[in-house]
């Protein structure tokens, strides 16, 4: 029974053990390039199924307990193997024949202790070895065959010595990292062993070291660097240290955090034959320094004395000549005595930020002839108002960069920085500025490129303000209250070669369409959170300001939170270079459907947080074509097949990165759909009604053309008719005019009640004066052969006459002359001689039944060209007289 038990215990046990292999095994590794990162996957061993190629292998923040050789044989192609953060506590000597190549070999982070004999003796190739954290045991040499070894970290090890080997090694080696041991002395034989080595660096940081014995970095070969940061130090050390580093070839010293309080006059005099050229005292609540205590030190190019609290007095950079950087951040107390920087004629780089200094006077900064950058940066100074003696002795300087933020400016006079002629960039934002820009507070930045505003309170722009900067490139302006850009010309006409341009967060409501005029070179414009809605409303008096319009290379442009809710469909043209658009979190809806035909390159859209419902083709289409960055979520869209399905087969497909398509891009309507993803919408139904659509459209179309035709003739025909008689007087002539037009005296005889002569008069009397017509009408009170009687004239007249004309008004059927006698005569002669010679003349609205009880006339005896109504409207009367020409002219000859 007892047996049973243990053989069930055993078998459970390994189970157990398969399963967890199983488990350990199974989880992915990602593999890319070459290199398969197996790391935070709880492994307990090195997994066997990755490819056999991979030369790079993190196996890292996992559980292995061991590295053996025999789960690295597949991997021979093996450069780089990163083991750290793991519970490894014995390396195999074969640990490198299985991976000859490897070069890099991570293990901090483990529990390693004592290194077999020979571990190494394979690893020929390796040039990186990091063992920090570990409790390392470095007897025996066990680095002395690494020949080709860079970099050794052996970091946080409870070293109590840095001796590590007993004979000559490492002979490659550039870096040797010993911080955070338990290192108290340097022995003169503790760095016998790289005798033979020219280190860049040695890091002792962090070592309770009290003691550097004579000798004890000479044995080093050269040594060029030497870190010694978190050690106390203090002033006696310090100079100590120096004396042992004098005649070596130290160029990088970093002292940071040394408890270096004071510094002599001697205390750097150990290193007067050394080439140093860096030196870092930072952060050593320095608080005296003697005068001369740096003329030892006449290499030296970067100098870092950032966070103390000294005093800087008129001979203490005395004997830096050579000195290119130095740092002074919140390092100053008191007051910056007069040529106190005079020595520093090689200086490029001065860095006062965050300092509290009285203030800045004529002398200042002379004899700083080289300097090229100098930041101010969060200083307490008189600065609040910029003279143009504040930087008067930058005069002779080559200074292209200066750093005024945060200095409290609130006001700068003209010419304020006349003196700084070579000035690139301009930093004067997170300031109080309140003024008007006359444009002569910039006069004489003949070269500058750049110029930062930002963050001021109250910057009203003139036409001028940048006159005297016309080489000005980039120009910042946000939020500084220039509310007003209406002006002209445009503050901006003179920036030509303007690149960059930011006047957003400055509640701009109203600007001209010229306000970017010339601007050609532009690239980037941000005009976001302004209040630019009205300027593109269709209702704006005057219309759409169009304000993009001359802005060719725009690259990248921001119109984001400006309360837009209407979008001009030409807003946008002529912008091919655009590669990125934003326009979100504004009140947008329905987009123009060519909105975006020029953008065909964009790369990037915001549209997210606006109202858009539908995402049609014939709106998007052009700009989704190159796009790479999409985000349009947090929208109300409407997944219906019109508004949303070419939007959803879109998503479905494209390479662009869309953030939250998986949560943001949300249906709002119609409630079938409500809630869930766009992502998710189905367009399959959709396309069954596309034949019905293309008929939908057809019949629509064709409905509309027919309505317009209608409406057209009703209330335009009289114009199309006018124009069709032009257009055939003009190209056929007058084909119809009788052969025998020649027998006729007269083109026509006016018959018309005496009450209408005076209409007659005037409109048959001007038609005659034409030149164009060249027509003659018989009027009775101007041809009638004086003698003659009335009857007898009448019917002489008519005969002479290819026409009769009738001016039927009220007056006329109830003259009883015209009734009886010459209306008889008229159709007389008409019958006799087989012509269609009568023309109508409506002067009013008569019925036919009138007509014909008075004349004997009825409309439908007479072609349609022959019965004219006089028109109420002036703009009609031309287009009458062509049709009483086109009635005269025609043939009167019946068919």
């Amino acid at each position: 029974m007892g047996s049973a038990i243990l053989w069930w215990s055993r078998l459970s046990v390994r189970l157990v053990s398969v399963c967890l292999l199983c488990a350990s095994v199974g989880k992915q590794c990602q593999i890319q390039n070459e290199m398969a990162d197996c790391s935070h996957l709880k492994l307990t061993q090195i997994p066997s199924d990755l490819p056999n190629n991979i030369t790079g292998l993190d196996i890292s923040h996992n559980q292995l307990r061991q590295l053996g050789p025999a789960n690295l044989t597949k991997y021979s192609q093996l450069v780089y193997l990163n083991a750290g953060y793991n519970s490894i506590s014995k390396l195999q000597p074969e640990l490198c024949k299985n991976v000859p190549l490897l070069q890099i070999l991570k293990l901090e982070h483990n529990e390693l202790y004592k290194i077999p004999d020979g571990v190494f003796a394979s690893c020929t190739n390796l040039t990186e070895l990091n063992l920090g954290y570990n409790r390392i045991d470095t007897k025996n040499d066990p680095f002395k065959t690494l020949e080709n070894l860079n970099i050794l970290d052996l970091s946080h090890n409870l070293l109590k010595s840095a001796n590590l080997g007993l004979q000559q090694q490492l002979k490659n080696l550039r870096v040797l990292i010993l911080d955070s041991n338990e290192i108290t002395e340097l022995k003169k034989e503790d760095f016998s062993f790289l005798s033979n080595t020219s280190l860049n660096s040695l890091d002792l940081s962090s070592n309770p070291l009290k003691e550097f014995h004579v000798g004890c970095l000479h044995a080093i070969g050269n040594l060029f660097g030497l870190v010694l940061n978190d050690v106390e130090l203090g002033e006696n050390r310090t100079k100590k240290l120096c004396t042992e580093l004098s005649n070596t070839a130290i160029q990088n010293l970093s002292l940071s955090r040394v408890k270096l309080s004071y510094v002599g006059k001697s205390t750097f005099q150990g290193l007067q034959g050394t080439n140093l050229t860096v030196l870092n005292l930072s952060q050593n609540s320095l608080s005296v320094i003697e005068d001369d205590s740096f003329q030892w030190l006449s290499s030296l190019q970067y100098l870092n004395l950032k966070h103390n609290n000294f005093h800087i007095s008129s001979r203490l950079f005395y004997g830096l000549s050579s000195l290119k950087h130095l740092n002074l951040i919140n390092s100053l107390t008191g007051k910056i005595e007069d040529f106190s920087f005079h020595w520093l004629y090689h200086l490029e780089y001065l860095i006062m930020d965050n300092n509290n200094f009285p203030g800045i006077t004529a002398n200042t900064f002379t004899g700083l002839n080289n300097l090229k950058y100098l930041s101010l940066c969060n200083c307490n100074t008189n600065l609040q108002r910029i003279t143009n003696k504040t930087f008067s002795s930058l005069g002779n300087s080559s200074l292209q960069v200066l750093n005024l933020t945060k200095t409290r400016i609130s006001t700068i006079e003209s010419g304020a920085f006349s003196s700084l002629g070579h000035l690139k960039i301009l930093d004067l934002g997170l300031n109080e500025i309140s003024q008007e820009l006359t444009g002569r507070e910039f006069k004489g930045l003949n070269n500058i490129q750049d110029i930062y505003l930002s963050y001021n309170k109250n910057l009203a722009l003139q036409s001028e303000s940048f006159i005297f900067v016309p080489s000005l490139r980039k120009l910042m302006l946000r939020k500084v209250g220039c509310s007003n850009l209406a002006l002209s010309p445009s503050p901006f006409h003179p920036l030509q070669n303007l690149t960059v341009l930011d006047i957003s967060n400055n509640n701009i409501a109203n600007i001209k369409e010229d306000l970017f005029d010339g601007l050609h070179k532009l690239d980037i414009l941000d005009l976001q959170h302004n209040n630019l809605a009205r300027l593109w409303k269709h209702a704006n008096p005057g219309g759409p300001v169009l304000f993009l319009k001359d802005l060719p290379n725009l690259r990248i442009l921001n119109l984001k939170s400006n309360g837009l809710d209407e979008i001009p469909v030409q807003v946008f043209k002529g912008l091919f270079q655009l590669k990125n658009l934003d326009l979100g979190s504004n009140n947008l809806n329905m987009l123009p459907a060519t909105l975006f035909d020029d953008q065909t390159s964009l790369i990037s859209l915001n549209l997210q947080k606006n109202l858009i419902t539908s995402v049609e083709e014939k709106v998007f289409g052009p700009a989704f074509k190159s796009l790479r960055i999409l985000e349009m979520d947090s929208n109300p869209f409407d997944c219906t097949c019109e508004s949303i399905a070419w939007f959803a087969d879109w998503l479905n497909v494209t390479q662009a990165h869309i953030p939250g398509l998986q949560s943001q891009y949300i249906c709002n309507t119609p409630p079938k759909y409500h809630g869930s993803l766009v992502l998710h919408f189905d367009s399959s139904a959709c396309k069954d009604s596309a034949p019905f659509k293309l008929l939908f459209v057809i019949t629509t179309a064709i409905v509309m053309l027919l309505i317009f035709i209608v409406l057209s003739i009703h209330f335009e025909g009289w114009r199309i008719a006018f124009y069709w008689n032009i257009l055939v007087n003009r190209v056929l002539g007058f084909k119809e005019l009788d052969r025998q037009q020649e027998e006729f005296d007269y083109d026509a005889y006016v018959i018309h009640a005496r009450q209408d002569k005076k209409w007659v008069s005037k409109n048959f009397i001007s038609l005659e004066k034409h030149n164009h017509f060249q027509i003659r009408f018989c009027l009775e009170e101007r041809d009638f052969e004086a003698g003659v009687s009335e009857f007898e004239a009448t019917i002489n007249s008519i005969k002479m006459s290819r026409k009769i004309i009738f001016v039927v008004t009220e007056h006329l059927l109830q003259d009883p002359w015209c009734k009886n006698f010459k209306v008889y005569h008229a159709l007389q002669q008409a019958i006799e001689q087989s012509r269609d010679s009568i023309i109508l003349i409506f002067l009013q609205d008569i019925q036919d039944y009138k007509l014909y009880h008075a004349l004997h006339l009825r409309r439908g005896m007479f072609r349609s060209c022959c019965i004219l109504n006089w028109p109420a409207q002036k703009e009609r009367v031309s287009a009458f007289h062509q049709q009483l020409v086109m009635a005269l002219k025609s043939n009167s000859k019946v068919n």
